[in-house]
Formats: structure tokens, C-alpha cells, sequence
């Protein structure tokens, strides 16, 4: 398992996977006074208020970024219709759940957001894993 970073405000903790990471940079481009990819830490917590947190990690694509509250019996998850979008030039992303069958039969459940690989070059198929970007990928 790659790198995993926990960041705490009292309220709320976000969750980064570094491993499922397509840096599309949405979440610093959308709250960049939180998001601050070339500090580190990179996850300011306390930049600004819990709801703008979680309103801005529910939009990360790749589902690098996720979020709990702390509240003991506080179970708040986030339900989200099932859509699909295709980000002109990267990956195809699908929100909700998912079960995924890999080639040899294994299943994975994937919550939230889900980033397919359309251009053929990612070495985490079929997950993206940014490689779009390196192949200049066009679609």
C-alpha cells in the first residue's frame, strides 16, 4: 500500500492516498488557501471552515482524497447519484459506488469517485493514474 496522510482539524480528517493521485488539481484550484500541493504539509486543515473542506474533497476526481467526522457516532457519509463524465483529455470518472471486476475474477468496491483510464497508458489499469498527461493524450 502507498503512502497515506491523515490531516485533523478536531472535527473532521481528511484522508490522502498518494497512490490513487491523477494531481488534476481541482482541489487546489477550488480551495487553494487549504490545498497547497507545493508545501508541506500540503493540507493546511485549519486554512479554513470543516464544510468548506469536505465540500471541496467530495469534488476530488480520483478519490485520493476522502473525509470522516470525529464525533464518536458521527457515521455522516456522503451518498451520491450514480453519473458518469468524461474530462476532455483525461480520464472518464464515474460518481457513486461501484463494484469492479478486474480481469482475473477479484472485485473491489469503489466509493465516490471512480477515474477510468482512456488513453491506454496508465500502469494502474483500468484505474488513471495520470499518465494522460505524459502521452498528451487527446479525447
Amino acid at each position: 500500500m502507498g503512502k497515506i496522510r491523515e490531516y485533523s482539524n478536531g472535527e473532521t480528517t481528511v484522508v490522502w492516498e498518494a497512490e490513487k493521485c491523477i494531481h488534476s488539481a481541482i482541489c487546489a484550484k477550488g480551495l487553494p488557501k487549504v490545498f497547497k500541493p507545493r508545501e508541506r504539509p500540503w493540507i493546511k486543515i485549519d486554512a479554513d471552515a470543516t464544510e468548506a473542506i469536505i465540500n471541496q474533497v467530495k469534488q476530488c476526481p480520483s478519490g485520493a482524497l476522502r473525509y470522516y467526522m470525529n464525533a464518536d457516532g458521527d457515521n455522516t457519509s456522503e451518498t451520491l447519484e450514480t453519473k458518469v463524465e468524461v474530462l476532455e483529455n483525461g480520464p472518464l470518472l464515474i460518481y457513486g459506488t461501484l463494484k469492479v471486476t478486474d480481469r482475473d475474477g477479484n472485485q473491489e468496491t469503489k466509493n465516490k469517485t471512480t477515474a477510468f483510464c482512456r488513453c491506454g497508458s496508465s500502469n494502474n489499469k483500468p484505474y488513471c493514474d495520470g499518465a494522460h498527461v505524459k502521452a498528451d493524450f487527446r479525447g
